[in-house]
């Protein structure tokens, strides 16, 4: 069994599989926990693609669309015209208005920073314990402010390190197991 069922936050449609079995369900748009059995459900029906076609018109109808939707094809049909057809990633970039030439060079650029980003936090906090002669927390909360990492951050890594048993403390000095 399938429902067409609206969230009372945002007012988004979704499709929600076995509302009777559900105790609660989540909006996909706003996050919104809901209990199925208080949600309004707009259509039931036990076949998949019957609730799809069904949310498909009310939100044609929500959008002033009813007589475009009633002269276009079942909305799996489309898909599978989509599918054949296929719209490629340029032509859909552009089609939403936007310049692919200039997403492609963001994208090389974000690929050549990550080859030489820095390392992470847990990353440096051993790096520290890793290279510092008999490190304290101190110790190891300054060598990670020099890199970027709060000290406090820092510390609460090294708790974390230490509770995980990946470093070991002993008398106030720290070291990797």
């Amino acid at each position: 069994m399938y429902a067409v069922v609206g969230c009372t936050d945002c007012e988004h449609l979704w499709l929600l599989k076995d509302p009777r079995a559900a105790e609660t369900a989540t909006c996909p748009q706003c996050g919104r926990t809901h209990r199925t059995k208080k949600l309004r459900r707009f259509v039931e029906d036990e076949d998949r693609e019957a609730a799809r076609q069904a949310r498909s018109a009310l939100l044609a109808k929500r959008g002033g669309n009813s007589e475009a939707f009633a002269e276009t094809a079942h909305v799996a049909e489309m898909e599978r015209d989509l599918d054949k057809r296929g719209v490629d990633d340029r032509e859909y970039i552009e089609g939403s208005g936007l310049d692919a030439d200039e997403i492609d060079a963001a994208g090389e650029r974000a690929s050549a920073g990550q080859a030489g980003s820095s390392p992470s936090r847990p990353e440096i906090v051993r790096e520290a314990l890793r290279t510092l002669e008999s490190p304290t927390a101190d110790d190891v909360a300054d060598y990670a402010a020099e890199r970027g990492v709060p000290a406090e951050a820092a510390r609460d890594l090294l708790e974390k390190l230490t509770r995980r048993g990946e470093a070991s403390e002993s008398r106030g000095t720290y070291r990797l197991l």
